[in-house]
């Protein structure tokens, strides 16, 4: 396993070895986990990449390793992704961890809790029928429907890419007005309402128990991800990358292999499950 660590200046007592390519043991980069928030991505991830949405496969050691991170962070343990928390559920069932969905719409901090806050509406009828219309430019374009946004994947219709952002421009620009935002990510373009991402999504999550008052690490992906990177330091975080060098994280590691090691990892190097 490598994962590579990138130029970020961080507290002393969590400062990576500089001398070094490779990221240390998890103990020497994250606080113990009674004062941690632990914060992950899905796709790409915690997860590696299937031909469709619906093919992704959770691991049975990942579901071990998450339910094990939930009990000693206290329940500070949250999925951060633009899936719909419908769709996370669905994922790990039947486990169910607090999770941020539709890139910050909707929010549960508990396993068990309703959304506890829903930051836009579902995107205009009239709008998603006019997008939905883009997957007839040829077959293999994958429609998802995630009520707060709309994505079209293309894993499968590699040569469609530039078709699609087109069509998705010809849209937006008979549209001025209207509130949405393009998110370019792996083979998929998607298509949100404005105002809400998923940073906005953990500002919040910051804010109530039992994540309030934690040092968070969030490990992520994609382009959508960015943003989340950028808040780290408001907290003290931490931020890594996923198959690439992102700018303004501790480090990267080349694949979610690495990622579910690195937490399992995480579980054995803790050195303090308390608060104290």
């Amino acid at each position: 396993m490598k994962h590579n660590v990138a130029e970020m200046p961080v507290d002393d007592d969590i400062t990576p070895d500089a001398t070094t390519d490779s990221v240390p043991a998890p103990a020497s980069l994250i606080p113990p986990l009674g004062q941690t928030a632990v914060l992950l991505d899905i796709d790409g991830t915690l997860l590696d990449f299937a031909p469709t949405p619906r093919e992704v496969w959770v691991p049975p050691e990942l579901s071990t390793t998450l339910k094990q991170l939930h009990e000693r962070t206290n329940g500070a343990l949250a999925l951060v992704s633009g899936r719909s928390l419908n769709d996370i559920d669905l994922i790990f069932a039947p486990d169910q961890f607090p999770a941020i969905g539709g890139h910050g719409a909707e929010m549960r901090l508990q396993p068990d809790s309703e959304a506890v806050a829903a930051h836009a509406p579902p995107l205009d009828k009239e709008l998603k029928r006019r997008l939905a219309a883009i997957a007839k430019l040829s077959p293999g374009i994958l429609l998802e429907d995630k009520g707060y946004s709309l994505a079209l994947h293309y894993r499968l219709a590699p040569h469609a890419e530039k078709a699609i952002y087109e069509a998705v421009s010809l849209i937006r620009a008979e549209l001025p007005t209207a509130p949405i935002e393009v998110l370019p990510g792996k083979s998929v373009c998607e298509i949100k309402h404005s105002g809400f991402t998923k940073a906005t999504g953990v500002l919040e999550l910051m804010t109530h128990e039992p994540f309030r008052g934690r040092r968070p690490f969030f490990i992520g992906d994609d382009v959508t991800d960015e943003t989340v990177f950028g808040i780290m330091p408001d907290f003290n975080g931490l931020a890594f990358s996923v198959g690439r060098r992102a700018t303004g994280v501790a480090g990267h590691f080349d694949g979610p292999s690495d990622v579910r090691e690195f937490l399992a990892r995480l579980l054995d190097d803790d050195r303090d499950v308390s608060l104290s």
